[in-house]
C-alpha cells in the first residue's frame, strides 16, 4: 500500500490540465474544424481534468446556445484526434499529448437548482425562522 494517501489531483495535474484548457480554448474559436454544429456554437471549455498519468484529459465543455448540447459533445468527441494533433503545436513542451475525452458540464445546471431552491418560499420561511430564534 502506498505512504502517500490521494486527496485530489496534485499539482502537476492541475497545472497541466489549466495549459491544456487554455490550448483548447484558444484552439476552438479559430474554426479549424469543419463541422456545422462546432462552427454555430460558442463553446467554453470550463476545466480540463488530467489522469494521474497525464493520459487521458477529460474536458468539460458548456455549449452556449446551443439547441442539442449532446450533439456539440459528440461532434467533439468525433474530432478528438484532430483537436489533439493541433493543440500539440501549442503545447510542444509536454512529453505525451493526452487523447481527449469531452464532457457536457453540469456544473451551471446544478448551480442553478440550488439557486432556486433558495428563492423558493419554503426555504426562505425555514431561513426566516432561525434568524428569529437567534435573536
Amino acid at each position: 500500500m502506498s505512504r502517500f494517501q490521494s486527496s485530489g489531483p496534485s499539482q502537476r495535474q492541475l497545472r497541466v490540465g489549466e495549459q491544456v484548457r487554455h490550448a483548447l480554448s484558444e484552439m476552438l474559436p479559430r474554426g479549424e474544424i469543419i463541422d456545422p454544429v462546432i462552427e454555430t456554437t460558442v463553446i467554453s471549455i470550463t476545466e480540463v481534468r488530467m489522469s494521474p498519468d497525464l493520459k487521458i484529459a477529460t474536458a468539460f465543455v458548456s455549449p452556449i446556445g446551443a439547441k442539442d448540447p449532446d450533439a456539440v459533445i459528440s461532434a467533439l468527441n468525433k474530432y478528438a484526434k484532430f483537436i489533439r494533433g493541433r493543440v500539440s503545436f501549442a503545447l510542444k513542451q509536454m512529453k505525451y499529448m493526452p487523447e481527449f475525452r469531452f464532457r457536457l458540464d453540469t456544473s451551471y445546471d446544478n448551480f442553478a437548482k440550488i439557486n432556486d431552491l433558495l428563492r423558493s418560499p419554503e426555504v426562505a420561511r425555514d431561513l426566516d425562522g432561525e434568524e428569529d430564534k437567534e435573536d
